[in-house]
This record gives structure tokens, C-alpha cells and sequence, in this order.
């Protein structure tokens, strides 16, 4: 098996992977389990709201059944309305890790929304809250709105990574915020994962040829007909995605440009 040298790095972590899937709306634990190995993925994430406080009076979490010396957990703080209910669930998701033999993972997926319709993050609850878990020692993947400057801001308070969304979360919209992504990327010194509103692996492909450095998305898969197979093809067009940007993009060109010109025909 070939080596990858071009891994995904987030804080003192490095991932072969560079898709991030999520674990809700499954419609059994079976599709979960299954999907989660057909993406190949690395990093789960899970909302620590909707698990009991102790796995090991729980027999019903899939959990359990998944390989941690493969995976890391990412959890995250959805529910949370305020910074201070996110900060109060971030201490719990370090927690659920230790459970799981991570007791060196203190990474923590920040969301912060007050807005119940759109599901919206909180941009002023999330800086709140980031400023006070960078200082704790958390390694901070905030999910934001696609804002440059609130990207700006972020990374500069110490935050691994910046998480801003394609399209309202669940929406499978795809990616509406192309230009302003592109300003975060360019912007950046931290990896940027786009993260909500993708339903396809050709939107996945399109984050990553614009220079994302990874993509976040649960829906697409658990809402699908087949998700270890969507699983699968989301696998793949984040790879493809990027191989693509690696390689380089053609030239944009307002005029044809014949592919097999004559005269590089060598004459008889």
C-alpha cells in the first residue's frame, strides 16, 4: 500500500483522511458502523448531548462497537444555545473520550447556535467560547458562518481550525458561500473544513479543489438510500477533489485551443 505524505494536520494530530463524518439521523446503528468504514474516515464527530454520561451502563450506542485505535473522536457541542453551555459540554466530550482510551483528546467540534430555523452558529458565542477553551487547552474546531474576518479572528485566538459551513446544516443545499470560502482559504494559516449543506460527492470534490483541506458532512450520507455506499462515494470525491488541486488547474482560456495541434505533427 502506497505511503500518503500528504496527510491532514490538525494541531499536534495527522490524519490520513481527510473526511469527517458524523454520526446522527442514521436509521440504524448498522448504517452507521458500516458507513463509517466505508468512508475509510478518521475522525467521527458525535453530539455529547444525546449520550449518557457513562458508556458503560449504555449496551445500545454503536459507540462501543467501533475500533479507537483506528478512529478519533471529535466531539462536539451542538444544543448548545450560549458559549457557556458549550464550554460546560466540551469538558463532558473530553470526558466520553477517556472513556474510549483517548485521554490525550482534547478536541472539541464548537458550535454555538442560538437561531432554531436556520441553525445558524453564533459568531459572538463562539468567540466567547473559543477564546476560554483555547486557554484551557483544547484544541478548537469552531463551526462558523462563511465570515473572513470572524475566520481571521479565530485563528488568531489559537483555533486549529475554522469550520465554515456550505449551506445551512442539513439542508444539502451544497456549497452557496463559494466566493467567501475562498477568501478564508486564501486568508488562512490553519486548515479550513467545510463543514454542512453538502448532499453530494461532486460537492464534496468541489471543496477540496478550492484548497479546503478537508470536508465535514453527516446528512448526505445518513439520509441517503444506501449510506455505506454514499459513505463510500463521499470517500472518493474528497480524494479525487484533492489529487485535483494538487495537480493544478488548467488555464481558463476564452478561446479554443486545439488538443492536437499540427504543428507538432512531425513532418514525413
Amino acid at each position: 500500500m502506497e505511503k500518503n505524505f500528504d496527510k491532514l494536520k490538525i494541531g499536534d494530530k495527522s490524519f490520513d483522511s481527510r473526511l469527517m463524518l458524523g454520526t446522527g439521523k442514521y436509521k440504524t446503528t448498522t448504517d452507521t458502523i458500516k458507513s463509517i468504514e466505508s468512508s475509510e474516515c478518521e475522525i467521527i464527530t458525535v453530539a455529547i448531548r444525546r449520550l449518557p454520561t457513562n458508556l458503560k451502563d449504555d449496551n445500545t450506542h454503536f459507540l462501543s462497537n467501533l475500533d479507537w485505535t483506528k478512529l478519533w473522536l471529535l466531539p462536539n457541542t451542538a444544543g448548545a444555545q450560549t458559549a457557556d453551555e458549550a464550554i460546560r459540554i466540551a469538558f463532558l466530550g473530553h470526558e466520553l473520550a477517556c472513556q474510549l482510551g483517548q485521554e490525550d483528546n482534547f478536541f472539541i467540534k464548537l458550535e454555538v447556535i442560538s437561531d432554531p430555523k436556520y441553525l445558524l452558529p453564533d459568531p459572538i458565542g463562539t468567540l466567547k467560547a473559543a477564546e476560554f477553551l483555547v486557554k484551557k487547552g483544547f484544541t478548537v474546531l469552531p463551526y462558523i458562518n462563511a465570515d473572513p474576518m470572524l475566520a481571521l479572528h479565530l485563528e488568531d485566538l489559537g483555533c486549529a481550525t475554522v469550520m465554515p459551513l456550505g449551506s445551512p446544516i442539513g439542508s444539502g443545499q451544497g456549497i452557496n458561500n463559494l466566493a467567501n470560502i475562498k477568501i478564508i482559504i486564501e486568508n488562512a494559516n490553519i486548515p479550513v473544513i467545510v463543514d454542512a449543506g453538502i448532499g453530494t460527492p461532486s460537492e464534496a470534490t468541489l471543496a477540496m479543489e478550492i484548497g479546503a483541506e478537508g470536508v465535514l458532512l453527516n446528512t448526505a450520507v445518513a439520509q441517503s438510500k444506501n449510506p455505506a455506499q454514499m459513505a463510500k462515494a463521499m470517500n472518493m470525491g474528497v480524494k479525487a477533489g484533492r489529487l485535483g488541486y494538487l495537480a493544478g488547474r488548467m488555464e481558463k482560456k476564452y478561446y479554443a485551443t486545439a488538443s492536437s495541434p499540427l504543428n507538432n505533427i512531425s513532418k514525413i
